[in-house]
């Protein structure tokens, strides 16, 4: 019988080292200022250190990682200044993102975010962490793609990569994933009434109530 982690396998052993190693942050299992162990993990993931050295220099570029001299690989970790700073960015951003997008929704896109919310639902349901994480930023991203604008995509994207960690301790209670699915449903009725100032207050207060969840994270480490 083959693992959850097979059945995901991409084609190319660097592909598949570099999705595990991001699951592993992302998921929490790697938590921020943690120390990157090649060994053990090269083992975890069955391939030798050569792929993991690849892709620890990938995540390090995304920002996900940092390397030291002489100490190795840690993953990244924020400061509550650094914190608000990226959510404040984000605010500007994704609001752009969604007034462009708000008059190309049709019903398709409502699809595909209604798909991606049926996922955010059901992985919170399970309490799987890494799912929810990963449904959580496709629902995002299916609604900032229909803006049409790649390069503010890519922006946000790089914004969202540096938090990544962090959310997974967010989603970590049940609470909070109680929280994102309400507040999910609430963006969608918002988009569905053509409501798009309403749809960006809504993602003002999704994103506050994470950055208070995040802070306390922070002040406790």
């Amino acid at each position: 019988m083959t693992s959850p982690a097979q059945r995901r396998r991409p084609p190319t052993t660097q592909q598949f080292v570099l999705g595990e190693l991001r699951r592993a942050i992302t998921s929490g299992q790697l938590k921020p200022g943690a120390p990157i162990r090649q060994d053990a993990l090269a083992e975890q993931f069955g391939v030798s250190r050569v792929p993991l050295r690849e892709a620890l220099k990938t995540v390090e570029a995304e920002g996900l990682v940092i390397h030291e001299v002489h100490r190795g690989y840690f993953v990244a970790e924020l400061s509550l200044s650094d914190l608000r700073e990226v959510y404040r960015i984000r605010e500007v951003l994704e609001a752009e993102a969604v007034r462009q997008a708000s008059g190309r929704i049709d019903g398709p896109a409502f699809t595909a975010l209604e798909d991606a919310q049926r996922e955010v639902e059901d992985a919170a349901d399970a309490g799987d962490v890494a799912e929810m994480a990963a449904a959580n930023r496709r629902f995002h991203f299916a609604l900032f793609e229909m803006a049409g604008m790649p390069r503010l995509v890519r922006l946000i994207s790089t914004l969202w990569d540096a938090t990544d960690a962090y959310r997974a301790l967010y989603y970590a209670e049940p609470a909070h994933r109680d929280h994102v699915v309400r507040e999910h449903q609430a963006i969608l009725a918002a988009l569905r009434a053509r409501d798009v100032e309403d749809a960006v207050r809504l993602l003002d207060e999704h994103r506050g109530n994470a950055v208070t969840a995040l802070q306390e994270v922070l002040q406790r480490t």
